[in-house]
């Protein structure tokens, strides 16, 4: 199978955590991984990974505060590829920040990341996009079912997210585009782990008590929810967010 043979996979924020597993995932599937990151050391050892295990990749840096450089990347895919298959947009970031001290500034932040980033890579990819493609967006059980506390703008713009999945899938059902959403609830990341932003070190002892499977769920799970979400397994599922996390969310008491 030579590349242009492949589909083409999007996938931002895929240096760490469910991004880089979707990334992996995709190209052992025999998909050509497009990687993004702001991360640009994590972007690149992650598409080298690919390639060195017999894949498709390449890796492309990219800021999604950017409109400009996310309308030129996709305009290159694009004009070499004549349009990309599936879109995994999960970049983002959680900062913790109380409401007492939350500026416009901090807000903006986080809305511009983890919700506007999407809008900026699937608006210049949706009119290259043939039927049967499909575009996965992350969002989380804190913008599905739980208020996070000194984490209102994440809680905001997650939530955002569902309305941009359920909106987009209607708008593009006819032209064959199906657009879903996966909402993580707590897993063994990066961000998870580090208490500047989110449970900290301690996260597996303070979740797992509350989540009816008992521990924390590993980013190659999620992946593995988006590749079926993308796949023709899924031909007649749009405008939904599934919820991946343990049980948590119907069985906490």
């Amino acid at each position: 199978m030579n590349q242009m043979d492949k589909r083409i996979v999007l996938v931002t924020g895929a240096g760490i955590g469910i991004g880089r597993a979707a990334a992996m995932t995709f190209a052992a599937a025999g998909d050509h991984v497009i990687v993004t990151d702001v991360l640009a050391a994590e972007g690149q050892a992650v598409a080298d990974e690919i390639v060195a295990a017999g894949g498709s990749a390449e890796f492309h840096a990219l800021d999604v505060r950017s409109t400009e450089a996310a309308d030129a990347l996709v305009g290159d895919l694009n004009a070499r590829f004549g349009g990309i298959d599936v879109i995994v947009a999960n970049a983002g970031i959680a900062l913790r920040v109380p409401m007492a001290e939350m500026t416009d500034e901090k807000w903006h932040q986080t809305l511009d990341v983890d919700l506007y980033g999407m809008l900026r890579v699937i608006r210049p990819a949706l009119p290259a996009m043939k039927p049967g493609a499909a575009i996965i967006c992350l969002s989380s059980i804190m913008g599905t079912a739980y208020g996070w506390d000194e984490h209102v703008h994440y809680s905001t713009a997650k939530s955002g997210v569902i309305g941009m999945v359920r909106g987009l899938a209607v708008e593009y059902a006819r032209r064959g585009i199906r657009v879903n959403g996966v909402a993580p609830g707590y897993i063994r990341t990066a961000q998870l782990l580090n208490p500047g932003h989110s449970l900290g070190p301690d996260a597996a002892e303070i979740a797992s008590p509350y989540i009816p499977m008992g521990r924390l769920g590993e980013p190659e799970e999620i992946a593995r929810v988006i590749r079926f979400l993308a796949s023709s397994d899924a031909s007649y599922l749009t405008g939904q967010v599934v919820t991946v996390d343990g049980g948590l969310t119907p069985g906490r008491y």
